[in-house]
């Protein structure tokens, strides 16, 4: 256990006051919360996981650690208008379609969307993962203008 730098009284390495003088210390630990130990590429990279990928992009928009960092900001609203094309797929297209004589063909071309879906956000883990910056048409303008909006 570390000691204060002002009393020498014995504090946790999580405080940020000496209990016994009030000095601030220096090697206080705070934990930084969840994403302490995550890098921004994998943060980013977890924005895009097929179907649950909108859990980080929410928690990384909300993170005070990636407030300042404009490109994870710019993969977690990307990622979470891409799991909002699937919502619109999986709740508007799909039921739309089925109303038709022809109901095999909407479940078909609802399922191909999906799948494509599914694909572009692997596609985007890949090029996050090399770093590189690749916007999505419409959605990639959608989560700029998105950013650009916050400042």
């Amino acid at each position: 256990m570390p000691y204060c730098t002002q009393c020498g009284t014995q504090v946790r390495q999580s405080d940020l006051f000496c209990g016994s003088c009030g000095e601030h210390q220096q090697n206080a630990r705070t934990g930084g919360g969840p994403f302490a130990d995550i890098s921004p590429r994998n943060a980013a990279m977890a924005c895009y996981i097929p179907v649950i990928g909108w859990i980080p992009a929410i928690a990384v928009l909300a993170s005070q650690r990636f407030r300042d960092d404009r490109q994870t900001r710019f993969h977690a609203f990307q990622g979470l208008y891409l799991f909002v094309a699937y919502l619109v797929i999986q709740w508007s297209f799909i039921p739309f379609l089925g109303f038709s004589d022809h109901q095999w063909a909407g479940a078909t071309i609802g399922k191909f969307l999906k799948l494509a879906l599914f694909v572009l956000g692997i596609f985007m883990i890949v090029k996050t993962s090399q770093k590189e910056d690749y916007r999505l048409p419409i959605v990639g303008d959608l989560a700029e203008r998105s950013l650009s909006e916050q400042r």
